[in-house]
């Protein structure tokens, strides 16, 4: 445990030091600054009042935001060390693989899921001090869901970084993944599976392993608990899963998703050659 936490310590200080951390933190600091500026707070839209438009605003752009960053930089994490000569190094000290591999996730997290959050955090402060309502449910499973999101994406990001042998290969891996859940967002790709006389919970069905739509959609049903945006497929979501358990599912189908990417990393690291 020490070594795991000396690890994840070292791991956050290299972090805070990176120029991608101070862009990291400056678009999402940015995003709540301009969200202010255009008044969206204190509009109303379609029933969407206050604060809860700002924070639906935001949820949906820290769902394309969030993903691509935490990719592109934990890919580095192994597939940089091992193309640097650390693997070297650490086979000499007293530290084990899996004190260094979990150690560098676990501070990869905190710096991943600060930003973001302090950044919501800010907002709701703003909120209770212009004596704006605050819609705490919202914001308490919007928070959740930002935490499985980060965990998805990390677990994923370390898989691919354990698997790759470069760094190069581990960056274009998370691209063309990134790429991937893109277009099957929003059932774009599904639509050529319906043409193609294929049974519509089938696809329906293919479109909630997406990460990102099933995030998407369980940030909908906050403000839309029938789903109407989503049309004939809201049946079949709550056909499988119910209203409250898909709020479950969407929290709990990517965080087990994330944790079981990072252990398959972690096992193929253990087994495979470090050096």
């Amino acid at each position: 445990m020490r070594q795991l936490l000396l690890t994840a310590r070292l791991d956050i200080a290299e972090s805070l030091r990176a120029p991608w951390f101070l862009v990291y933190t400056l678009v999402f600091g940015g995003i709540v600054a301009l969200l202010f500026v255009f008044g969206l707070s204190e509009s109303r839209v379609l029933g969407f009042i206050g604060l809860s438009r700002l924070l639906v605003t935001y949820i949906q752009l820290a769902m394309v935001i969030v993903p691509i960053f935490v990719l592109i930089t934990t890919v580095r994490s192994v597939a940089g060390d091992r193309e640097a000569g650390v693997f070297e190094y650490l086979l000499s000290l007293p530290v084990s693989i899996g004190a260094w591999f979990w150690g560098k996730i676990f501070g990869r997290y905190a710096v991943i899921f600060a930003p973001v959050f302090l950044a919501m955090l800010g907002a709701v402060l703003w909120g209770i001090s212009s004596e704006i309502n605050i819609p705490w449910s919202v914001f308490g499973y919007y928070t959740a869901l930002l935490a499985a999101m980060a965990l998805c994406f990390l677990g994923l990001g370390m898989f691919i970084s354990a698997v790759a042998r470069s760094t190069d290969t581990a960056q274009g891996a998370a691209f063309m993944l990134w790429l991937v859940l893109l277009l099957f967002l929003d059932l774009i790709l599904q639509g050529v599976m319906i043409q193609n006389h294929i049974d519509p919970k089938t696809v329906v069905t293919i479109a909630l392993v997406n990460p990102l739509q099933v995030f998407r959609t369980a940030a909908l049903a906050m403000f839309d608990p029938q789903l109407v945006v989503l049309g004939p497929a809201a049946y079949v979501i709550f056909d499988l899963f119910g209203s409250g358990g898909y709020r479950i599912y969407a929290l709990a189908y990517p965080s087990l998703l994330g944790l079981s990417a990072a252990l398959a990393g972690y096992f193929h690291l253990r087994r495979g050659d470090l050096l």
